[in-house]
């Protein structure tokens, strides 16, 4: 598996070595002692999973900006049906780098995972016909901890690859910006 940095440096992405032949293929999605390794080469804390989520959107969704305040998750985000433009978001108080943005591109096509630090809000917009995302997370969901920031924020500036208006839940609709 291949670990990479991307514009935010918290914020890695990994391409998992994929075996395949006429019959299919097979692909490490986690192993902890690999995990470890890389985080603790680029300095930073490994990560330990307590919760494993499986969502599937249909095109034109658009899921976020979602974070919890007391009690942080990391998210390690994958699709393993369609693609998504999936998007972190620094909001750590006082981080050189709060506010400014990371997106990629995941999708069962290319197998990448993106790993979304603790203190960073997540959201992905849907871009095939549906997708499904698995995320493992480094804490358990609490919906009374969960805080959700306005998608379109111009504090954030996102550069969506909307094909149109996306589709929002009723609490994605109505999110604002300040945290």
């Amino acid at each position: 598996m291949r670990c990479s940095e991307t514009e935010l440096a918290e914020v890695l992405v990994f391409e998992p070595k994929v075996f395949g032949d006429e019959r299919g293929f097979f692909m490490e999605t986690l192993r902890q002692s690999y995990f470890d390794a890389c985080f603790t080469a680029k300095g930073f804390k490994p990560p330990i999973f307590v919760q494993q989520n499986h969502s599937r959107s249909q095109h034109n969704v658009l899921r976020g900006l979602h974070f919890q305040q007391r009690k942080p998750q990391g998210k390690l985000v994958r699709v393993c049906a369609g693609s998504i433009f999936d998007v972190a978001v620094d909001i750590r108080i006082g981080s050189a780098t709060y506010g400014q943005w990371v997106g990629r591109v995941l999708s069962a096509e290319n197998y990448f995972q993106m790993w979304i630090p603790p203190g960073f809000a997540h959201g992905f917009y849907v871009l095939s016909d549906y997708a499904d995302v698995i995320y493992q997370c480094t804490q358990y969901y609490d919906p009374e901890d969960e805080r959700i920031l306005a998608w379109n924020s111009s504090d954030f500036a996102i550069d969506w690859p909307l094909s149109a208006m996306p589709i929002l839940s009723e609490r994605d609709s109505a999110a604002s910006t300040p945290l």
